[in-house]
């Protein structure tokens, strides 16, 4: 008798504390258009945790207070471009999925492509220095040659 009461108490603890733990759910704004308005720029922000989410899709706490403050912001009447140009504002041009072009943001835009120049001119120079250029057999002792010569022989042949 004693085990069914701790397991029916168990079991009253485990309804009371499933709430708390549920996802928390954002409270529309009451007016559609406006409720549209800011899942357009829900879209438009970068979650700062998750880094390659916007904030629409994300459920990570700084994404769910960013939506907060643009709903917030929205119902205060401001426009979109206020509302995004705030956030800006408070987080930087980083926060954009689409950070403007200009000299702040150069090594977001520029970055990705100096970086490959870099491996492609590091890899030369490896080569280079190794004495031979890429895909050449140079550099190889006489065994080495004779070796690669029967290879190449053995895989001509039908």
């Amino acid at each position: 008798m004693l085990t069914w009461r701790r397991l029916a108490a168990c079991l009253a603890i485990l309804f009371l504390v499933a709430p708390a733990l549920a996802f928390e759910v954002d409270e529309p704004l009451p007016d559609p258009a406006q409720e549209e308005r800011a899942r357009a720029i829900h879209k438009q922000l970068r979650c700062l945790v998750c880094q390659n989410q916007s904030i629409d899709d994300s459920d990570a706490p700084l994404a769910v207070d960013l939506r907060h403050l643009v709903r917030e912001r929205i119902g205060q009447g401001d426009s979109d471009a206020e509302t995004v140009a705030y956030v800006v504002a408070r987080y930087g041009d980083w926060v954009l999925l689409n950070p403007p072009f200009k000299l702040t943001t150069l090594a977001l835009w520029i970055g990705p492509f100096l970086l490959l120049l870099t491996a492609v001119v590091g890899v030369r120079i490896w080569y280079r220095r190794q004495g031979r250029e890429p895909g050449s057999a140079e550099g190889l002792s006489a065994d080495e040659r004779r070796r690669l010569d029967a290879l190449l022989k053995d895989s001509e042949a039908p």
